[in-house]
């Protein structure tokens, strides 16, 4: 914490206590070069997650706009509706329904042509040879 007599970083907290709603701590503080006190109050800051867009703006995560495009990938897919639930990421996607993967993925990663859904299924099958002779047609 900077000094605000003079702007010195080395200080020193010699009391900490909550406020009356536990929302805030106080902390008292001294600064170490100029032997001034003053008084500090902190407050938790929660940042939120932020998804950049492929044009470049920012916009908070919706976790429900997520989970929904997972429940359409998953349409008619063997899968339990309240797996989706826990799981918001491709990996676990892949792990709970091939399928659903690779529907998912097409839109994820902007699929143009057909070698992009060859290229994933070569990488759900695993083989590197196959994937990169689907690659090359």
């Amino acid at each position: 914490m900077r000094c605000p007599s003079c702007n010195s970083l080395d200080t020193q907290v010699k009391d900490s206590r909550p406020t009356e709603d536990s929302a805030v701590i106080r902390r008292r503080r001294v600064c170490v070069a100029c032997n001034f006190r003053f008084t500090t109050f902190e407050r938790v800051q929660l940042r939120e997650l932020t998804v950049i867009k492929r044009n470049g703006r920012r916009v908070p995560f919706d976790r429900d706009k997520l989970v929904r495009s997972l429940q359409i990938s998953l349409r008619k897919r063997p899968v339990e509706p309240e797996r989706v639930e826990t799981m918001v990421v491709m990996e676990h996607l892949r792990q709970l329904d091939d399928v659903a993967y690779v529907r998912f993925a097409s839109v994820y990663r902007n699929f143009r042509e057909a070698k992009d859904f060859e290229a994933v299924l070569g990488e759900l099958s695993g083989d590197d040879d196959a994937r990169l002779a689907l690659l090359r047609k």
